[in-house]
Protein backbone atom coordinates (compact mmCIF):
# COMPACT_ATOMS: atom_id res chain seq x y z
CA UNK A 1 0.00 0.00 0.00
CA UNK A 2 1.31 3.55 -0.71
CA UNK A 3 1.12 5.78 1.94
CA UNK A 4 1.66 9.39 1.41
CA UNK A 5 5.24 9.81 2.37
CA UNK A 6 5.66 7.15 -0.44
CA UNK A 7 4.18 9.49 -2.87
CA UNK A 8 6.19 12.55 -1.43
CA UNK A 9 9.47 10.65 -1.78
CA UNK A 10 8.38 9.68 -5.39
CA UNK A 11 7.54 13.36 -6.09
CA UNK A 12 10.53 14.72 -4.60
CA UNK A 13 12.83 11.90 -6.17
CA UNK A 14 11.06 12.84 -9.74
CA UNK A 15 11.71 16.65 -9.34
CA UNK A 16 15.65 16.00 -8.40
CA UNK A 17 15.93 14.27 -11.89
CA UNK A 18 14.71 17.24 -13.41
CA UNK A 19 16.36 19.71 -11.44
CA UNK A 20 19.69 18.09 -11.77
CA UNK A 21 19.43 17.41 -15.48
CA UNK A 22 21.83 19.59 -18.15
CA UNK A 23 18.39 20.41 -20.37
CA UNK A 24 15.89 20.16 -17.27
CA UNK A 25 13.18 20.68 -20.15
CA UNK A 26 9.91 18.91 -19.16
CA UNK A 27 9.94 15.23 -17.08
CA UNK A 28 11.58 12.65 -19.22
CA UNK A 29 9.12 10.24 -17.90
CA UNK A 30 8.77 7.31 -19.59
CA UNK A 31 5.28 5.89 -20.67
CA UNK A 32 5.90 3.22 -18.90
CA UNK A 33 6.80 4.93 -15.43
CA UNK A 34 4.69 4.43 -12.97
CA UNK A 35 6.72 7.09 -10.68
CA UNK A 36 5.48 9.31 -13.92
CA UNK A 37 2.89 11.29 -10.90
CA UNK A 38 5.53 14.04 -10.91
CA UNK A 39 5.59 15.04 -14.35
CA UNK A 40 2.94 17.27 -15.37
CA UNK A 41 3.98 17.49 -18.96
CA UNK A 42 3.49 14.71 -21.46
CA UNK A 43 4.84 11.59 -21.34
CA UNK A 44 4.08 9.67 -24.44
CA UNK A 45 6.42 11.11 -26.98
CA UNK A 46 4.78 10.77 -30.25
CA UNK A 47 3.02 13.74 -32.61
CA UNK A 48 -0.16 11.84 -32.62
CA UNK A 49 -0.51 11.48 -28.76
CA UNK A 50 0.85 15.39 -27.45
CA UNK A 51 -1.32 17.29 -25.72
CA UNK A 52 -1.24 21.05 -24.94
CA UNK A 53 -0.64 21.10 -21.13
CA UNK A 54 1.45 23.66 -20.67
CA UNK A 55 1.38 27.60 -21.69
CA UNK A 56 3.81 29.57 -22.70
CA UNK A 57 5.04 32.43 -20.10
CA UNK A 58 7.35 33.83 -23.38
CA UNK A 59 6.81 37.68 -23.64
CA UNK A 60 5.70 37.67 -19.55
CA UNK A 61 7.83 40.46 -17.98
CA UNK A 62 10.38 38.84 -15.75
CA UNK A 63 10.26 36.13 -17.52
CA UNK A 64 13.37 33.35 -16.92
CA UNK A 65 13.60 30.71 -19.74
CA UNK A 66 16.36 28.56 -16.56
CA UNK A 67 13.70 28.96 -14.81
CA UNK A 68 10.81 27.41 -16.70
CA UNK A 69 11.39 23.48 -16.52
CA UNK A 70 7.63 22.92 -18.36
CA UNK A 71 6.25 21.11 -15.61
CA UNK A 72 3.06 24.20 -14.94
CA UNK A 73 -0.56 23.39 -16.61
CA UNK A 74 -1.56 27.41 -15.90
CA UNK A 75 -0.26 30.77 -16.04
CA UNK A 76 -1.07 31.75 -12.48
CA UNK A 77 0.74 34.73 -11.64
CA UNK A 78 -1.16 36.53 -14.88
CA UNK A 79 -4.59 36.12 -12.63
CA UNK A 80 -2.49 36.55 -9.57
CA UNK A 81 -3.55 40.54 -8.95
CA UNK A 82 -0.49 40.65 -7.72
CA UNK A 83 0.89 44.98 -6.64
CA UNK A 84 3.52 47.13 -6.26
CA UNK A 85 4.84 46.08 -2.64
CA UNK A 86 3.23 43.05 -2.19
CA UNK A 87 4.60 40.20 -0.42
CA UNK A 88 3.83 36.63 -3.06
CA UNK A 89 4.54 33.46 -1.83
CA UNK A 90 4.31 30.42 -4.22
CA UNK A 91 3.94 27.03 -3.87
CA UNK A 92 5.69 24.27 -5.14
CA UNK A 93 8.34 26.91 -6.36
CA UNK A 94 10.63 24.76 -8.34
CA UNK A 95 13.42 26.73 -10.21
CA UNK A 96 11.60 29.63 -9.54
CA UNK A 97 9.73 30.70 -12.88
CA UNK A 98 6.62 31.77 -11.27
CA UNK A 99 8.64 33.56 -8.43
CA UNK A 100 10.72 35.83 -11.02
CA UNK A 101 7.37 36.67 -13.10
CA UNK A 102 5.45 37.67 -9.25
CA UNK A 103 8.78 39.73 -8.81
CA UNK A 104 8.42 41.70 -12.11
CA UNK A 105 4.95 43.00 -10.79
CA UNK A 106 5.83 43.41 -7.17
CA UNK A 107 8.86 45.25 -7.94
CA UNK A 108 11.43 46.26 -5.35
CA UNK A 109 9.61 46.91 -2.59
CA UNK A 110 7.87 43.75 -2.67
CA UNK A 111 9.38 39.90 -2.01
CA UNK A 112 8.65 36.43 -3.67
CA UNK A 113 9.35 33.15 -1.34
CA UNK A 114 8.91 30.09 -3.45
CA UNK A 115 8.92 26.88 -1.31
CA UNK A 116 9.62 23.27 -2.87
CA UNK A 117 10.12 19.97 -0.77
CA UNK A 118 13.03 19.43 -3.25
CA UNK A 119 16.78 20.29 -2.42
CA UNK A 120 17.89 20.28 -5.55
CA UNK A 121 15.04 22.54 -6.93
CA UNK A 122 15.95 25.27 -4.04
CA UNK A 123 19.60 24.80 -5.32
CA UNK A 124 18.93 25.97 -8.85
CA UNK A 125 16.33 28.47 -8.02
CA UNK A 126 18.92 30.05 -5.86
CA UNK A 127 21.12 30.14 -8.06
CA UNK A 128 18.94 31.12 -10.70
CA UNK A 129 18.16 34.32 -8.58
CA UNK A 130 21.81 35.07 -7.70
CA UNK A 131 22.80 34.98 -11.01
CA UNK A 132 20.27 38.13 -11.77
CA UNK A 133 21.22 39.76 -8.46
CA UNK A 134 17.97 39.80 -7.05
CA UNK A 135 17.48 40.37 -3.09
CA UNK A 136 14.47 40.37 -2.37
CA UNK A 137 13.21 36.75 -3.94
CA UNK A 138 14.05 33.94 -1.67
CA UNK A 139 13.44 29.89 -1.82
CA UNK A 140 12.40 27.65 1.37
CA UNK A 141 12.48 23.93 1.57
CA UNK A 142 9.65 23.01 2.94
CA UNK A 143 6.69 20.49 3.04
CA UNK A 144 3.70 22.63 1.80
CA UNK A 145 0.97 20.55 4.09
CA UNK A 146 3.57 21.92 6.50
CA UNK A 147 5.01 25.05 6.05
CA UNK A 148 7.85 26.71 7.76
CA UNK A 149 6.43 30.22 7.93
CA UNK A 150 4.53 32.19 10.10
CA UNK A 151 1.09 33.21 10.24
CA UNK A 152 -0.17 35.86 8.00
CA UNK A 153 2.41 35.94 5.89
CA UNK A 154 1.42 37.14 2.28
CA UNK A 155 -0.47 39.13 0.52
CA UNK A 156 -0.76 36.70 -2.36
CA UNK A 157 -0.21 33.42 -2.90
CA UNK A 158 0.43 31.81 -6.33
CA UNK A 159 0.93 27.88 -7.74
CA UNK A 160 1.11 25.73 -10.67
CA UNK A 161 0.02 22.22 -10.95
CA UNK A 162 1.22 21.29 -7.40
CA UNK A 163 -1.83 21.10 -5.34
CA UNK A 164 -3.14 17.65 -7.20
CA UNK A 165 0.22 16.14 -6.41
CA UNK A 166 -0.09 16.55 -2.63
CA UNK A 167 -2.08 14.18 -1.17
CA UNK A 168 -3.42 15.81 1.87
CA UNK A 169 -5.25 18.50 -0.05
CA UNK A 170 -6.84 20.30 2.77
CA UNK A 171 -3.89 20.11 5.01
CA UNK A 172 -2.04 22.21 2.37
CA UNK A 173 -4.95 24.80 1.56
CA UNK A 174 -5.34 24.80 5.86
CA UNK A 175 -1.42 25.70 5.50
CA UNK A 176 -2.29 28.53 2.61
CA UNK A 177 -5.20 29.98 4.40
CA UNK A 178 -2.92 30.30 7.85
CA UNK A 179 0.00 31.64 5.67
CA UNK A 180 -2.30 34.57 3.75
CA UNK A 181 -2.96 38.04 5.21
CA UNK A 182 -6.46 38.52 6.08
CA UNK A 183 -7.64 39.71 2.86
CA UNK A 184 -5.37 38.40 1.15
CA UNK A 185 -5.88 36.17 -1.98
CA UNK A 186 -4.65 32.80 -4.00
CA UNK A 187 -4.33 32.19 -7.37
CA UNK A 188 -3.51 28.98 -8.13
CA UNK A 189 -3.45 26.58 -11.54
CA UNK A 190 -4.13 22.96 -11.44
CA UNK A 191 -5.18 20.18 -13.12
CA UNK A 192 -8.88 18.38 -12.02
CA UNK A 193 -11.52 15.80 -12.68
CA UNK A 194 -15.21 16.24 -14.23
CA UNK A 195 -17.27 13.34 -14.35
CA UNK A 196 -16.02 9.59 -13.57
CA UNK A 197 -13.48 8.37 -16.22
CA UNK A 198 -14.17 5.29 -17.72
CA UNK A 199 -12.39 2.05 -15.73
CA UNK A 200 -8.64 2.02 -17.18
CA UNK A 201 -9.04 5.01 -18.66
CA UNK A 202 -7.05 7.31 -15.17
CA UNK A 203 -4.41 5.37 -15.04
CA UNK A 204 -3.46 5.52 -18.81
CA UNK A 205 -4.25 9.38 -18.69
CA UNK A 206 -1.39 9.70 -15.76
CA UNK A 207 1.21 8.19 -17.66
CA UNK A 208 0.08 10.06 -20.37
CA UNK A 209 0.16 13.34 -18.67
CA UNK A 210 1.90 12.91 -15.20
CA UNK A 211 0.00 15.32 -13.13
CA UNK A 212 -3.67 13.29 -13.82
CA UNK A 213 -1.86 11.38 -11.15
CA UNK A 214 -3.77 12.72 -7.42
CA UNK A 215 -6.20 14.78 -9.47
CA UNK A 216 -9.43 14.98 -7.78
CA UNK A 217 -13.15 15.80 -9.18
CA UNK A 218 -13.43 19.63 -9.31
CA UNK A 219 -16.23 19.75 -7.36
CA UNK A 220 -14.36 18.41 -4.25
CA UNK A 221 -11.74 20.45 -4.93
CA UNK A 222 -13.76 23.37 -4.51
CA UNK A 223 -15.06 22.10 -1.57
CA UNK A 224 -11.76 21.15 0.26
CA UNK A 225 -10.80 25.34 -0.64
CA UNK A 226 -14.06 26.10 0.87
CA UNK A 227 -13.74 24.22 4.09
CA UNK A 228 -10.63 25.51 4.87
CA UNK A 229 -12.27 28.88 5.34
CA UNK A 230 -11.46 30.67 1.50
CA UNK A 231 -14.28 33.06 0.12
CA UNK A 232 -15.49 34.61 -3.18
CA UNK A 233 -13.85 31.17 -4.81
CA UNK A 234 -13.94 32.44 -8.68
CA UNK A 235 -12.37 29.86 -11.90
CA UNK A 236 -10.69 32.14 -13.30
CA UNK A 237 -9.48 30.41 -16.42
CA UNK A 238 -10.43 26.34 -17.71
CA UNK A 239 -9.56 24.26 -20.26
CA UNK A 240 -9.78 20.56 -21.68
CA UNK A 241 -6.41 18.71 -21.60
CA UNK A 242 -7.68 17.04 -24.11
CA UNK A 243 -6.53 13.05 -24.42
CA UNK A 244 -6.61 12.05 -28.04
CA UNK A 245 -8.83 9.23 -29.63
CA UNK A 246 -5.85 6.62 -29.41
CA UNK A 247 -6.00 6.65 -25.63
CA UNK A 248 -9.78 6.95 -25.36
CA UNK A 249 -9.95 4.01 -27.97
CA UNK A 250 -8.18 1.60 -25.82
CA UNK A 251 -11.70 2.17 -23.28
CA UNK A 252 -14.56 3.42 -25.50
CA UNK A 253 -16.22 2.47 -28.76
CA UNK A 254 -16.48 6.07 -31.36
CA UNK A 255 -19.97 6.22 -29.80
CA UNK A 256 -18.72 6.74 -26.97
CA UNK A 257 -16.07 8.86 -27.35
CA UNK A 258 -18.90 11.28 -29.07
CA UNK A 259 -20.88 10.95 -25.86
CA UNK A 260 -17.46 10.86 -23.70
CA UNK A 261 -16.82 14.79 -25.33
CA UNK A 262 -20.40 15.86 -25.97
CA UNK A 263 -20.80 15.06 -21.83
CA UNK A 264 -17.58 17.51 -20.88
CA UNK A 265 -16.36 14.55 -18.66
CA UNK A 266 -12.56 14.33 -18.96
CA UNK A 267 -9.47 16.30 -17.61
CA UNK A 268 -9.22 19.99 -16.99
CA UNK A 269 -6.46 22.79 -16.07
CA UNK A 270 -8.03 25.45 -13.96
CA UNK A 271 -7.11 28.34 -12.48
CA UNK A 272 -8.75 29.29 -9.36
CA UNK A 273 -9.31 32.79 -7.41
CA UNK A 274 -9.44 32.55 -3.41
CA UNK A 275 -9.83 35.07 -0.87
CA UNK A 276 -9.10 34.98 2.61
CA UNK A 277 -11.58 36.88 4.68
CA UNK A 278 -10.75 40.07 6.45
CA UNK A 279 -9.65 43.65 6.21
CA UNK A 280 -6.05 43.62 4.70
CA UNK A 281 -3.82 46.10 6.51
CA UNK A 282 -1.17 48.47 5.05
CA UNK A 283 2.06 47.68 4.14
CA UNK A 284 4.14 48.95 6.88
CA UNK A 285 6.35 46.56 8.28
CA UNK A 286 8.32 44.07 6.16
CA UNK A 287 10.49 46.50 4.10
CA UNK A 288 12.75 46.24 6.86
CA UNK A 289 13.01 42.41 6.78
CA UNK A 290 13.24 41.31 2.92
CA UNK A 291 16.69 41.46 3.76
CA UNK A 292 16.52 38.46 5.65
CA UNK A 293 16.35 35.69 3.47
CA UNK A 294 15.99 32.24 3.14
CA UNK A 295 18.13 30.60 6.09
CA UNK A 296 16.04 33.13 8.49
CA UNK A 297 12.70 32.69 6.94
CA UNK A 298 11.08 31.84 10.22
CA UNK A 299 12.75 34.86 12.66
CA UNK A 300 12.49 37.28 9.52
CA UNK A 301 8.86 36.36 8.73
CA UNK A 302 7.49 36.63 12.44
CA UNK A 303 5.37 39.21 13.07
CA UNK A 304 4.87 40.80 10.36
CA UNK A 305 2.00 42.76 9.29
Amino acid sequence: MTTNEDLKTIVRQKYGEIALSETAEGCGCAPSDQSSLSCCGPTIENNDLMVAMNLSYTGQQGYVAEADLGLGCGLPTQFAKIQAGDVVLDLGSGAGNDCFVARAETGETGRVIGIDMTPAMIDRARKNAKTRGYSNVEFVYGDIEEMPLSDNLADVVVSNCVMNLVPDKARAFAETFRVLKAGGHFSISDIVLNGDLPEGLQRDAEMYAGCVSGAIQQDAYLSVVEQAGFTNLTIQKRREIALPDAVLQQYLSADEISTYRDQGKGIFSITLYAEKPGQKLPKACCTAKAEQLANGIVEASAGCC
